[in-house]
């Protein structure tokens, strides 16, 4: 035991982690074993416990490694340790521990267990959580065939997803009077409504990010890795150049928006920050509070009512795909009254000159 830990611990030194590292297969062996990830991450939560690691157990934290070693996200990699964890549990209480074991019929079980308590979104999370997983034991060749082949995803209903409307954004502004907070809270409204940007997008803004005599933003931390050019409009650029101008010394690599502390400290707003200001706007204007994400949304909604094409509306949310924008368009009747009025092929048979 000693001695693998020991072992473990200077590979950690040279390359900078317990999880860093290229991924090979199982005839080109990494530098640590298996049994040496698991106790460099199990270590300080199982000192003095004899329990026995599991086999799925294992890959899991290969899995996990393999995804740190891959520069996925911290959210990413969070996203499959608490899908998975579950149900490796779930699984080892019906004595289901080996990868040999892990069959359809093993996996269907836990669906219909998610099922009693999850709606069908969240039940699709963990679907694609253990389809990961298990692609990736197929690649490593630790998993022979395949157990997701004769499973089908849980159906999830495409439901429009709700916009936060104008008028309860105009609300909130108003709500918004002249010390610094409401300044900043004001621009955080009418910038999150003007460029469709993600919660964590928004927070990671620094000031030299943004352009006040365009109004453009470069996101430099997207989801996709992808960095991308966004705008703010006329009132945003006033709503910022007010909040901005009450900052003298603020320098180009400070936080575009902060978070103000009781002590009088200031630090970069975080996105549980973030969230309770919209909350609290939203009880002074007394609405009910609308999420972060429908912020998103209204801004995709409104782009296409004023005319914007699809193309340039994805690359402005940073879609990779026009699919992902679909659900964001939630057109009801009278956008859909509007096109045909003028777009009616019926109507313009009249005004067709015989050939």
């Amino acid at each position: 035991m000693k001695r693998a830990q020991k072992g473990a611990a200077g590979w950690d030194q040279q390359h900078g982690g317990s999880e860093d590292g290229p991924t090979r297969s199982r005839s080109h062996p990494l530098p640590h074993s298996k049994v040496h990830l698991s106790y460099c991450q199990r270590d300080s939560q199982s000192a003095g416990s004899e329990e026995p690691v599991s086999e799925l157990g294992l890959e899991l934290d290969v899995f996990l490694a393999d995804l740190k070693a891959s520069q996925r996200r911290e959210t990413t990699r969070r996203f499959y340790q608490q899908k998975l964890t579950p149900f490796l549990r779930h699984l080892a209480e019906r004595e289901i521990t080996s990868v040999a074991a892990l069959t359809a019929a093993a996996i269907r079980g836990y669906m219909l267990f998610l099922a009693e308590t999850h709606t069908p979104g969240g039940c699709h999370a963990y679907w694609r959580a253990i389809r990961a997983f298990t692609r990736f034991m197929l690649r490593e060749g630790t998993l022979e065939r395949d157990p997701m082949a004769a499973l089908r995803a849980p159906r999830v209903d495409q439901e429009p997803l709700e916009p936060v409307s104008l008028a309860a954004v105009q609300a909130m502004v108003a709500t918004c009077r002249g010390s610094q907070r409401d300044q900043r809270d004001a621009s955080i409204l009418l910038a999150l409504l003007d460029t469709g940007l993600r919660a964590g997008e928004a927070v990671a803004l620094n000031i030299g990010d943004l352009n006040l005599g365009d109004g453009a933003l470069l996101i430099r931390t997207a989801k996709n890795r992808t960095p991308r050019m966004v705008f703010v409009g006329a009132a945003a650029r006033r709503a910022l150049a007010r909040y901005l101008r009450l900052r003298p010394e603020a320098q180009r690599d400070d936080p575009l928006w902060l978070a103000y502390h009781r002590d009088g400290a200031a630090s970069r707003l975080t996105y549980s920050g973030l969230r309770e200001i919209i909350r609290r706007r939203a009880r002074l204007a007394g609405l009910q509070p609308p999420t972060l994400h429908s912020f998103r949304r209204a801004f995709a909604i409104e782009m296409l009512r004023n005319g914007a094409d699809l193309i340039s509306l994805s690359r402005m949310m940073g879609h990779g795909s026009l699919p992902v924008l679909r659900r964001y368009l939630r057109q009801g009747k009278n956008d859909l009254a509007a096109v045909h009025r003028l777009c009616s092929p019926a109507d313009r048979l009249g005004s067709r000159r015989p050939r």
